[in-house]
């Protein structure tokens, strides 16, 4: 039996974004590329090089070189664009998602820079987010 929420209207949709897809993908793996943010979005290569293009435009990404490579670092002050969550940092959901933010490029395993943090940790006020701690009860999604 069919209920209005598992209806076959209703098979089509999902909660995230081709976007936050992307986004998610790049904060896991800064070094990332491309064909494999695609194969694992479910989207083409043309359309993860678009959708990275809006995030740099908009100043959620910044990009660099790094041998034949690229590099990419998530924005941590970066808000939501709708008016409903402009409130709110996008550091919260993508460290919900993809574990916290790393504010500068991560360097290949075994090696840390100066001052860097590894790919999975946090200093304390590197992002600030607004997803409870764990002293605060969570919403069911």
């Amino acid at each position: 039996m069919e209920s209005e929420h598992t209806g076959h209207r209703r098979n089509g949709w999902t909660f995230l974004t081709n976007h936050a897809r992307v986004l998610i993908a790049i904060a896991r793996d800064p070094g990332i590329r491309l064909r494999d943010i695609a194969v694992d979005c479910g989207l083409t290569e043309r359309t993860v090089q678009a959708i990275v293009t809006d995030l740099q435009a908009d100043g959620y990404l910044t990009r660099t070189r790094d041998g034949r490579r690229n590099r990419y670092v998530v924005a941590p002050g970066a808000r939501f664009r709708h008016p409903a969550e402009a409130g709110h940092e996008i550091a919260g959901l993508l460290a919900y998602l993809a574990g916290p933010l790393s504010t500068q490029p991560t360097v290949p395993t075994g090696e840390v820079r100066a001052g860097e943090v590894r790919a999975g940790e946090m200093r304390a006020g590197d992002v600030r987010n607004d997803t409870p701690d764990d002293s605060e009860p969570r919403a069911a999604v």
